[in-house]
């Protein structure tokens, strides 16, 4: 399984130059107030690890991994275990440089703002992921783009009728109370959603017909 992490790791250092210049940009935007950096988690992470899923369909992965013991579970393991150092690094990255920012611009730093917008953005990246991979495992990562796209409309149609026609207020009430624990709720929220997420997909890929 180490391997197999070694594999992810090394496609995304291929990718670095890229995301470097990215990084440049978006920081330079950030200086000039035009964007808040915290963002840009959501959308390296998601990128850079759909970008691993398409090279091990270009290069026909899946043939190997079915040849070795335990190979389909080692490696959606794997996987996630990648994601979730990237996740970290890129996290500790965006920290730094938001702190970074702040200080520059304003000769201190918004502490708690800082940490709750990249605590939120942190959230949303897990909530995608998990929802990316089985679709990805299931469909292929060409399919799984349609999928996932048809799938976001479908929600925002969803979405718009709930604004409409449901009481929220019981849902104010969690909220003030996850306001409170915000954290905490925060961290075993997205552990229990990467567990989830990572068991429908080990069992999606270990009856997928290759």
């Amino acid at each position: 399984m180490l391997g197999f992490i070694k594999k992810d790791l090394l496609m995304i250092k291929s990718n670095i130059k890229i995301l470097a210049i990215l990084l440049i940009i978006y920081v330079v935007m950030a200086f000039q107030g035009q964007m808040d950096l915290s963002f840009l988690l959501p959308f390296i992470s998601v990128m850079i690890m759909m970008s691993t899923f398409s090279y091990d369909s270009y290069n026909k992965w899946d043939a190997y991994v079915i040849s070795l013991p335990d190979g389909r579970k080692n490696s959606v393991k794997a996987k996630y275990l990648s994601t979730i150092i990237l996740i970290i690094i890129t996290t500790i990255i965006i920290t730094i440089l938001s702190f970074t920012i702040s200080y520059a611009k304003t000769n201190m730093i918004d502490f708690e703002n800082i940490v709750g917008t990249i605590f939120g953005s942190l959230f949303a990246t897990v909530l995608l992921q998990s929802f990316i991979y089985p679709t990805i495992y299931k469909f292929g990562p060409e399919k799984a783009r349609i999928v996932l796209m048809t799938i976001i409309f479908c929600i925002a149609i969803i979405g718009g009728f709930i604004i409409q026609y449901v009481d929220f207020s019981p849902i104010i009430k969690i909220l003030n109370f996850i306001e409170t624990y915000w954290i905490i709720v925060f961290l075993i929220a997205m552990v229990v959603i990467l567990y989830i997420s990572y068991k429908i997909s080990e069992k999606i890929y270990d009856k997928k017909q290759m």
